[in-house]
């Protein structure tokens, strides 16, 4: 019988998914047809040399070998991002960019394997200062963050570092055929505790990545002054280092010099290549000043115990200094004719004055948060908060590793790109599927061009089944950044489908064949989730990949749900009810349904699953837990586990080992609503499936109003102060993480959804806009004071103090905020 309730899910949401156009049907059929005929004839030859067993047999493995291959092959759709269509001819204005989020200040092309520029910085300290380079929490810095970022042409940044200001800023101009000129402007100075005396090194720097010449140009010995070079994306170029001048850019600034050049294993090694660099048998004599030893990049006599092979040149200027200071770097294209003269000094000001005029201008327009009201405080937090996203894109190139249920071991995902938003550049530098919906809410408003292009880069990445994976790990920067267990990608695991949320916004200006090339990959990534994701009943869904070691765990994780440790059913098994995944669902089925509409495309197959995935007795009956007052999911499930340490004996002779916690059940699990309230329960609500006279709106509302339950002065908690697993730690070393602390995007969808309730007809409106108000102002004002103390965004917020927790800057979807004080949803 359980075997039948998992056929009927599986089948169940496959009946009312999206028919193909007709001639894709006719070319999908010839292709099976000449698949089965190649299988027939393979099994006919068999059968004459092996027998009918042994030709079964390997038909068999032959089907196996196929559907491996699957998994790791391109969807066979156009892409839908037109080739060359990130390239210097098809998009100038974008092709050099700060692409490179996981340092504290770099550029780069969006191109496979380009030219990378960059910065790190090292405090001559007597107790010895830390070399900058990567975005680390381990160092420690006060602060860091563009203040200013239009996603194009410029940006500003400030990075507060024990004593340390640095102000780095560029600007581009446009022109050639390369995406034309940039320049640099970095100024140093010395903030709180620090001294004007204070010494510091900034060394600049360019390298290659497989491809490409540099060749250094020096003076007097130890000064690299240029660097010109060639490589396939950008022609020819010159990188020039300018002397440094005092701060106001007026005076020289007695300096003193060093160069590297050098080969790395690969740009993921720049760090160690410079730091295993450093000598500290120099001396910094200014003329009738204080002298003093520092470190200077010297001879570089390769990495110890590196096994690589060179990949990357480097070419590394190092200047020395006492602040304050400021030092200007320019790159010109050769492709570029008709230059007015360099951008630098005060050709380099005035541009920036315009930028930074033309970006306050379109943020009002765009968001008008000076006509609500906000005071110039927190419109300044807000523009930070968005240029933190758009400084914090990255283009990745490389492949992922993929384990599917049909290889023995990872294999290697195909080679691609990506252009995309990141949560993290501290801790998350690199793509997550479902973190890029939310962002792509706030992009899309800024900019619904730059927003489209990166949703295209998103879907060019799936597989020949219809799947994306979860997590972007391309190239060795990315993967340097990733603990080993979580690199290899799981080909039957979902996340949530946020994408919809952005295309949700986007489809009424979206031109037409843009749709058009997305459709067929749209259109595959739904029906791959009803074909994997089915639960066991018609119209129900699972999460798959759940942690399979239930003894580690308090509660196994689902990390496919996007929400890791919430609670779920107590044991996994294959007959649970995963809600909030009905819920995505039955959003995907919408959007699926007017894209298909605006492109002539047959619709309803997926209105007649929206209209079943939203019919509110249906999801009741299968999700409404009346004993919890509350929409659950449901699954075999013990409402008493524990953790405890278990007990251990020592071998004769022996130390004993250190006891673990492992998971103790004092009830036994049974098929049960899961009695978890928090976010899940939310998302009837959230993804608006009930309408605004539904009774069940009542008490969910006022679940989210109940201070026992998920109401806090900073935002709604995670999972209701009273849920039995509230604040409970998952393993050792597992603390809680989506049990009670508040998180930004859930609160979004809330606010997005009370707005949306509260200005429709029904018994619970005034309720519902009462509700809103109260929690806007709650998340707002909490956000902005623990940005104004911290100096960061944070992952999440504690739902007791209201402080900044997990990693940080966090400004991927805790950048909706911006949304937020706007009122935009």
């Amino acid at each position: 019988m359980a075997a039948e309730r998992r056929r009927r899910g599986a089948e169940g949401p496959r009946e009312a998914r999206g028919r193909p156009r007709e001639r894709e049907r006719e070319r999908g059929a010839a292709r099976g047809a000449r698949g089965g005929r190649a299988a027939l004839g393979l099994a006919a030859a068999l059968a004459l040399g092996l027998g009918l067993a042994a030709a079964a047999a390997a038909l068999a493995q032959w089907g196996r070998w196929r559907a491996a291959a699957r998994a790791v092959s391109p969807h066979p759709a156009p892409p839908a991002l037109p080739p060359g269509a990130a390239g210097p001819r098809a998009a100038p204005r974008r092709f050099w960019g700060s692409y490179r989020p996981h340092v504290y200040f770099g550029m780069k092309t969006r191109s496979p394997r380009a030219v990378v520029t960059g910065l790190m910085w090292l405090q001559q300290r007597e107790a010895g200062g830390g070399l900058r380079h990567t975005c680390e929490q381990g160092d420690g810095l006060a602060s860091y963050g563009w203040l200013r970022h239009d996603g194009d042409n410029f940006g500003v940044q400030d990075v507060r570092d024990r004593g340390l200001l640095l102000r780095t800023e560029f600007v581009k101009r446009p022109g050639g055929e390369h995406g034309g000129d940039w320049s640099w402007r970095v100024t140093a100075r010395p903030e709180g505790a620090g001294s004007p005396a204070s010494l510091v090194s900034l060394f600049f720097y360019v390298a290659t990545d497989g491809q490409g010449t540099l060749r250094p140009h020096v003076e007097d010995g130890t000064r690299l002054a240029a660097v010109t070079g060639t490589s396939e994306e950008l022609g020819d170029f010159k990188i020039t280092f300018l002397r440094p001048t005092t701060e106001s850019g007026e005076d020289p600034k007695y300096s003193s010099y060093h160069y590297l050049d050098a080969w790395s294993p690969g740009l993921h090694r720049l760090t160690d290549v410079v730091r295993s660099s450093l000598s500290d048998r120099f001396v910094f004599s200014p003329p009738g000043g204080p002298r003093q030893r520092f470190l200077a990049v010297d001879t570089f006599h390769g990495l110890p115990g590196a096994a690589e092979a060179p990949h990357s040149h480097l070419l590394l200027h190092q200047v020395t200094l006492r602040l304050p200071a400021r030092v200007e770097v320019t790159f010109e294209s050769g492709s570029v004719r008709d230059r007015h003269g360099p951008l630098v000094g005060p050709a380099l000001t005035a541009e920036l004055a315009r930028h930074e005029a033309a970006f306050e201008r379109r943020f009002e327009e765009t968001f008008a948060l000076e006509r609500k009201g906000f005071p110039p405080a927190q419109r300044r937090f807000a523009q930070a908060a968005l240029s933190n996203m758009l400084g914090g894109m990255g283009y990745f190139h490389g492949h992922s590793l993929v384990q599917s249920p049909l290889h023995e071991h990872p294999v290697p995902y195909p080679e691609s790109s990506l252009f995309t938003a990141v949560p993290s550049r501290s801790f998350f530098p690199r793509g997550f599927l479902w973190d890029e919906g939310f962002h792509q809410l706030l992009l899309a408003r800024w900019d619904p061009e730059l927003s489209r292009e990166v949703i295209a880069h998103w879907f060019d990445l799936m597989n020949a089944e219809g799947w994306i994976p979860r997590e972007q790990i391309l190239g060795e920067e990315a993967r340097a950044k990733v603990p080993p267990e979580f690199v290899v990608q799981h080909s039957e695991t979902a996340n949530p489908p946020t994408l919809f949320l952005a295309l949700q916004r986007l489809l009424g200006t979206a031109p037409l064949p843009y749709l058009r090339r997305l459709f067929p990959r749209l259109r595959a990534w739904y029906e791959w989730y009803n074909s994997t994701q089915a639960g066991p009943l018609p119209y129900t869904f699972r999460w798959r990949g759940r942690d399979a070691d239930p003894e580690r765990f308090l509660n196994p994780k689902t990390l496919a749900s996007g929400l890791d440790d919430y609670p779920r059913a107590s044991h996994p098994s294959a007959d649970e009810r995963h809600l909030d995944l009905r819920c995505w669902m039955a959003l995907a089925s919408q959007v699926l349904a007017e894209a298909a509409e605006r492109l002539g495309e047959p619709a309803e197959p997926y209105r007649q699953m929206q209209r079943a995935l939203s019919d509110n007795e249906l999801l009741e009956r299968l999700h409404w837990a009346e004993e919890l007052g509350a929409f659950a999911d449901y699954g075999n499930h013990s409402r008493a586990v524990g953790l405890r340490r278990e007990a251990v004996r020592a071998a004769p002779g022996r130390p004993p080992p250190a006891p673990r916690l492992v998971r103790v059940v004092r009830e036994a699990p049974r098929p049960r609503f899961v009695g978890a309230l928090g976010y899940v329960s939310l998302f009837p609500l959230l993804l608006q499936l009930l309408p605004p006279d539904s009774p069940r709106l009542a008490p969910v509302l006022a679940a989210m109003r109940s201070e026992r339950q998920l109401w806090t002065p900073f935002g709604l908690r995670s999972l209701a102060r009273d849920s039995p697993l509230y604040m409970q730690r998952n393993t050792e070393h597992d603390p809680p993480y989506w049990r009670g602390p508040v998180w930004v995007n859930i609160n979004y969808l809330a606010l997005r959804a009370l707005h949306a309730y509260g200005s429709r007809p029904g018994p619970h409106r005034e309720q519902a806009a009462e509700l809103y108000r109260e929690l806007r102002h709650n998340l707002v004002t909490n956000l902005y004071r623990q940005y104004a103390e911290s100096g960061y965004l944070w992952e999440h917020y504690s739902d007791s103090t209201g402080a900044g927790q997990g990693s940080h800057p966090f400004t991927g979807w805790s950048a909706l905020v911006v949304l937020v004080m706007a009122e935009d949803y």
